[in-house]
């Protein structure tokens, strides 16, 4: 999603949240205007404020049975997605697990066809009237009774009915001291109807509003991104958990609070108070440091107004750009090492092929070294563009065509540590074998040979002052394990678990004159983890060395592997 898009969504539900609470504070809900008929011939009855609803229906439900001398008083209320009338609290003269039994569908019985009609209906024998089979009346013991519509109306300014909808019914059943219901009776449910129908409504739709606005709080408040709403007076409206979590804020008791209050950054706090007056800009950065460790963000701000232009206050998105802004500075680092490592051997086959051919008298021994050299140059410049070409090629989710087989393994070890035993004469290069290796393992025998060259090759590197290089080799299990251990200048425990990501380089005073990509280790690891289904780690202490560990499978399952590197 990009900045805009983002930054319209999130406008769009701080203005619904800031809504809903708006209506939540007024008390007010509903589309329905409450009718003004009474509930009594006598005296009107008022709807009560939302709050109050609950109380107010039960009241009335208890009116109405005193009104009419009925047993039982339920109300049901249409379920749109199951298409039943369900009865719902409060009732009288019925037990709770008796009403949560109590739905009918729709479309049958005497609910659902006062439901569907919008007529009254009277029944005087129960039992045996067909109509009533489908209503459960032996569940509730029924014998006669009334049931008419619940139905809401929507006036205009002069009061006139200009929507009216049917929500559910209202039954009244078992006139007291053996008496039956009669079309007075009717007439007083209907009026009486109404003002249940409105409570209801209310009721239903304060519901809703709760419910819709609990949920853009914690949609709100699962955002990745820090939001924070502060309203006209500089105080926090609305901040989410990445917000609080940016700050370092431990409490969720933020919101009402004075922005200099809470937030430690000046930055911040000056972007929010110019936003609020209308002059900040429309995306800055910034740096925080949470904890002591310094992070970067890109700082997003936009008004917010409701239907009528009111200013509700100023939103910001914080966007942590600190992955991206080291990637980019390792880029340029990777750039500027890459350019010294194409030059190096680029410099020595310039030099040396310009030196045999201006001079004809070197002996054959002086051009065998010489071109021996030159070879070793472009060897070591093509080993740069295939780790290149293999970190474009893994970026873009392609595969390195491994080409797998049984090889040996001792054979194997034992021609990597000689190679590179010849390339230093500085350091010691050995290996230590145990006996129980296998014979022979399943893999690809070039990637393998790149895995060890390459940490063999960074070893060296990385021990500047000579020193022993082992390479261990055992077998555990159904795994071979294989470390390879220097005695150089270690790495800092704060970059073991980064040295393994493309273009990271540890920068200090003792490795500033070595020079590398940052491919390497990130190639290696691939090659183990992807290639052989291994387990590749390091272990290090500055000053001590390093020990870099893998493991893999003897023998790989090749169809499994295969379709991983798909």
């Amino acid at each position: 999603m990009n900045t805009n898009a983002m930054t319209d969504d999130r406008d769009a539900l701080l203005k619904r949240i800031h809504d809903l609470e708006s209506q939540l504070a007024q008390g007010n809900t509903s589309s329905a205007t409450p009718p003004s008929s009474p509930a009594s011939p006598e005296t009107p009855m008022e709807v009560a404020p939302l709050q109050d609803g609950e109380s107010t229906l039960r009241r009335l439900v208890q009116r109405i049975a005193m009104i009419l001398q009925a047993e039982k008083i339920v109300v049901m209320f249409f379920d749109q997605e199951q298409g039943e009338l369900i009865a719902i609290p409060p009732s009288h003269g019925v037990e709770i697990e008796k009403l949560n039994l109590f739905r009918v569908r729709a479309t049958q019985g005497v609910s659902g066809e006062v439901f569907r009609s919008g007529e009254p209906l009277l029944f005087h024998d129960a039992p045996n009237d067909n109509r009533t089979k489908k209503d459960l009346v032996s569940l509730l013991h029924v014998t006669n009774g009334i049931t008419v519509p619940l139905i809401i109306e929507k006036r205009d300014e002069e009061n006139r009915v200009v929507e009216r909808n049917t929500i559910g019914v209202l039954h009244a059943f078992n006139k007291r001291h053996g008496d039956d219901f009669n079309d007075e009776d009717v007439r007083l449910l209907e009026r009486m109807a109404k003002n249940v129908g409105s409570i209801i409504a209310n009721l239903q739709l304060y519901r809703e509003v709760v419910e819709e606005r609990e949920e853009l709080l914690q949609t709100f408040e699962s955002i990745s991104t820090g939001l924070i709403l502060v309203s006209p007076q500089e105080k926090i409206s609305q901040m989410n958990s990445a917000a609080r979590h940016l700050f370092g804020i431990e409490t969720d008791d933020v919101l009402g609070k004075s922005i200099h209050d809470i937030i430690p950054s000046e930055e911040v706090c000056k972007f929010l108070k110019d936003g609020v007056n209308g002059s900040a800009q429309e995306i800055s950065e910034v740096t925080v440091m949470p904890q002591g460790v310094e992070r970067h963000y890109t700082i997003q701000g936009a008004a917010v107004k409701n239907e009528e232009g009111k200013s509700l206050g100023y939103v910001t998105i914080l966007n942590d750009i600190t992955d991206q802004k080291n990637l980019d500075r390792m880029k340029s680092s990777f750039v500027a090492m890459a350019s010294h490592e194409l030059r190096t051997p680029l410099t020595a086959i310039k030099g040396f092929t310009s030196t045999l051919l201006m001079d004809d008298d070197f002996t054959r021994e002086e051009q065998k070294e010489f071109l021996s050299i030159i070879e070793q140059e472009c060897d070591r410049l093509r080993r740069l563009i295939d780790d290149l070409l293999n970190t474009a090629r893994i970026e873009s989710g392609q595969s390195l065509k491994p080409d797998y087989s049984r090889f040996a393994l001792g054979e194997m070890l034992e021609k990597v540590v000689m190679v590179q035993r010849q390339a230093s004469m500085k350091h010691h290069v050995f290996g230590k074998f145990n006996d129980n290796l296998p014979e022979t393992v399943i893999g690809d025998k070039d990637k393998f040979d790149q895995i060890l060259t390459n940490l063999l090759n960074n070893a060296i590197k990385y021990s500047p002052e000579g020193g022993d290089v082992v390479v261990h080799a055992f077998r555990d299990g159904d795994e071979i394990e294989v470390w390879v251990e220097d005695q150089g200048i270690g790495i800092p425990a704060e970059h073991l678990s980064k040295v393994f990501e493309k273009f990271h380089r540890v920068n200090n005073e003792d490795n500033r004159k070595i020079y590398g990509t940052g491919l390497g280790l990130f190639l290696v690891k691939h090659l183990v983890e992807d290639v052989h289904l291994g387990r590749i780690w390091v272990e290090s202490e500055v000053g001590k060395g390093s020990f870099f560990k893998f493991r893999m499978p003897i023998e790989l399952d090749i169809e499994k592997a295969k379709a991983h590197n798909d």
